[in-house]
């Protein structure tokens, strides 16, 4: 996010940079100058052999006409910001994909650790079970063996389900940015009434045209084509209007700084000067200086430079319309899979339902045949087995179909789903869990 939001500020600075050429330019320019030898002043006489010379001047431009390259270079940078926008948003997307897969697998394997400790708790009371038939004759050394064998095998399934749910808990922190020595409680759970609201809001009908890449990967595309017709601006002549005001001293009689205003009047002739002669002089100060015009500037031959500035800006546009062209089969092809998907997940979350609640019943019903003396111990290793195999089953299939609603809106640029407040539940934390 923090990179996708960098990329955006920095199409932002280029879309200003691009319009700084069409707007008027001004500067104000100063200037103190020091002559030693004035060959104007030797030749032409020593009214401009004055020693020091000072300007501050006002400039102001602005171009007229530059082939379309500033409108053309707006646009297109305009359209780089709208593509960067887009990716910010497909990137916020994708990470509350991720965020959310990892949120639901960190539910998952919480709930693993509780089947795994629900079995071990089973076959432990059924360990004891087997140690008192035992002892009342009811049971041979063989059964009791057994059964320390099937505990023996779930304890490392339990730490094992311990350890998923360590591992899902830190990979969550990571991309929650929490750290990771820091406790971590899941509020919010995934169950029937979750599904149902998030099932409500899937629409098979909708395609791929609001992604956000999609989007992005047509701006850039413009932005390109665009920038064939900065590239190709270069050709044509460029047209500027100039403006310049300011002011001019020179002192006279070796003065170091101008006196302040100047004042330009007649005086007396030297003494031998021709009759009617008009002599006049200037105090050193400042005097006004103004002027105006306008540049034409034609490219006549730039060593081909324009010609490769266009053929590159021209490679890039077929570039950026072969990218967009991959990115709106791939989008396509993400709204395709995960549709497949979503039909998947439903179907084995829908079939999963009733084979928990009939594994529990056989269970119970094997449970109490060994208790009475109608069922080995195998039976009923088998129905536990067949019990914890039909609950993990079921809680795959929850949170598989709601990663798989989830990932259908983001495919298709929609909002992605939340589970409802109004239903969440506490949930154990993951770190007390793990501890356990």
């Amino acid at each position: 996010m923090s990179v996708a939001r960098a990329n955006l500020s920095i199409t932002q600075a280029q879309a200003t940079i691009a319009r700084a050429p069409g707007l008027p330019q001004l500067r104000v320019n100063g200037s103190e100058n020091r002559t030693v030898q004035s060959a104007r002043g030797q030749a032409v006489g020593q009214v401009f052999n004055q020693p020091y010379s000072y300007a501050a001047t006002l400039n102001a431009s602005q171009i007229l006409f530059q082939g379309g390259r500033v409108v053309n270079a707006i646009r297109a940078s305009r359209a780089a910001t709208g593509a960067s926008a887009q990716e910010l948003e497909e990137t916020r997307s994708l990470i509350g994909l991720q965020t959310q897969t990892a949120y639901v697998n960190a539910l998952f394997t919480h709930r693993m650790v509780q089947i795994q400790q629900q079995s071990y708790e089973l076959a432990s009371a059924q360990l004891k079970q087997a140690e008192q038939f035992e002892k009342a004759g009811r049971m041979s050394r063989y059964d009791v063996l057994r059964a320390r064998v099937a505990l023996a095998n779930i304890e490392p399934l339990v730490l094992q389900a311990r350890e998923n749910a360590q591992v899902a808990a830190l990979e969550l922190k990571r991309l929650a940015n929490v750290p990771a020595s820091r406790p971590l409680a899941l509020t919010t759970s995934i169950d029937s009434v979750v599904i149902h609201d998030v099932l409500a809001t899937v629409d098979t009908t909708i395609g791929p045209d609001n992604r956000p890449a999609l989007a992005s990967a047509s701006l850039n595309a413009r932005a390109r084509e665009l920038g064939v017709s900065v590239a190709r601006a270069a050709l044509f002549p460029t047209v500027t209007f100039n403006f310049n005001s300011g002011y001019g001293a020179y002192p006279v009689n070796g003065d170091i700084f101008p006196p302040g205003r100047g004042i330009f009047r007649t005086v007396s002739c030297a003494a031998g000067s021709a009759p009617g002669k008009v002599c006049t002089a200037q105090n050193g100060g400042w005097f006004s200086d103004q002027s105006f015009g306008f540049t034409v500037s034609f490219p006549l031959f730039d060593g081909l430079l324009s010609r490769g500035n266009i053929d590159l800006a021209g490679a890039q546009a077929r570039v950026a319309k072969a990218q967009l062209a991959q990115t709106r089969e791939q989008v396509s092809n993400d709204v395709e899979t995960a549709k497949a998907d979503l039909s998947r997940a439903r179907g084995q979350y829908t079939a999963q339902q009733q084979n928990v609640a009939e594994a529990e019943e056989a269970y119970e019903l094997a449970s109490l045949r060994y208790s009475r003396g109608m069922a080995t111990q195998l039976e009923v290793s088998d129905a536990q087995l067949a019990l914890t195999t039909a609950q993990t089953n079921q809680a795959r299939s929850l949170y598989d179909v709601y990663i798989a609603a989830v990932a259908l809106a983001q495919t298709q640029g929609r909002p992605l789903p939340l589970p409802s407040t109004d239903n969440a539940t506490s949930a154990a934390s993951s770190d007390s869990l793990a501890a356990r």
